[in-house]
């Protein structure tokens, strides 16, 4: 997913920007600060924000997505006084053919040093068509994350003024407003691998410390929002699965106020493009999020969207 942010941000605007995992898209939230900040002088000087970001416009469509990112950044920056610098840092193909990794120690640090982490996409077909390469672009996003600890991906909802961007019925799309919780630093992603000429697996690990983490985070959005979770998984089925079913349930009693319902993935899978509004805050795990999370870009018309 786009739009990956350094953990540092959150403890400097955590009202101000909320950002999509699909191009680091601001909510119509922050615009609704806008008139205190405008016409107070005393509170816009104090929400000043003078940050560092690390520019990761990776392969593909990343520079043309980054383009507009800064643009958007830079906008916001004049209207809110703020002030952001900018360094770029090379990852994915780009890096593979500058330095031979796809997130190399000097982008690593560039990140580190950052505030926040500007990121737009990494691949290329020279690496979706050879199944045999040792080294691909997908590697170094996965690095970053596990680096970073970026453990939570949150993605946003639709906006009325872009339903008909989408190709589903306006009347299945009006009102919706959810967000999925991703892990992602555990699951089948990083789990053990073996791949030879006539067998291949990727081990689906999770431990509770991990599940427990990406639960709280889903709890809390819920708690803030319309106190409704639903936790997606594969519980007939996967044993990690189970394992998420089971921790949920433990710390339901933690959050009495919040709703929480439990869906198979095939059944979430459908009921996203049908029943878009019956979800306010969905959590899983990698895997499911990663292609749950592609699918309900149909209903804001595009990834980028």
């Amino acid at each position: 997913g786009y739009g990956i942010i350094s953990p540092k941000i959150t403890k400097l605007s955590p009202k101000i920007m909320k950002i999509s995992p699909k191009i680091t898209e601001l909510s119509p939230k922050v615009t609704k600060l806008s008139p205190k900040v405008i016409n107070n002088k005393t509170i816009k000087k104090s929400n000043k924000m003078k940050l560092n970001i690390a520019v990761l416009a990776g392969d593909g469509i990343g520079p043309e997505i980054m383009k507009q990112g800064v643009a958007v950044m830079q906008a916001i920056a004049e209207k809110f006084n703020h002030e952001f610098t900018y360094n770029e840092a090379i990852c994915g193909a780009h890096a593979i053919d500058e330095v031979g990794d796809p997130f190399p120690e000097e982008t690593f640090k560039t990140c580190m040093d950052a505030d926040a982490v500007l990121f737009a996409a990494v691949g290329d077909p020279r690496f979706d068509n050879n199944p045999t390469a040792k080294v691909r672009p997908e590697q170094g996003l996965l690095a970053m994350r596990k680096k970073l600890g970026l453990f939570a991906n949150v993605p946003v909802a639709t906006f009325d003024c872009l339903l008909h961007k989408s190709p589903l019925k306006d009347e299945l799309l009006k009102g919706a407003d959810f967000v999925v919780i991703r892990e992602l630093t555990g699951g089948m992603y990083f789990g053990e691998k073996y791949q030879d000429n006539d067998k291949a697996y990727d081990t689906d690990i999770y431990t509770r410390p991990e599940i427990e983490r990406i639960l709280k985070v889903a709890f809390e959005f819920a708690m803030k929002r319309n106190k409704h979770l639903t936790v997606v998984d594969k519980a007939n089925v996967l044993a990690s699965s189970r394992l998420w079913r089971q921790i949920a349930k433990e710390m339901e009693p933690q959050y009495p106020e919040v709703n929480t319902d439990y869906m198979f993935i095939d059944n979430a899978s459908m009921r996203v493009l049908t029943e878009p509004t019956f979800f306010d805050v969905i959590v899983t795990e990698n895997t499911f999020g990663d292609i749950l999370t592609d699918e309900t870009s149909c209903i804001t018309g595009s990834m980028g969207l």
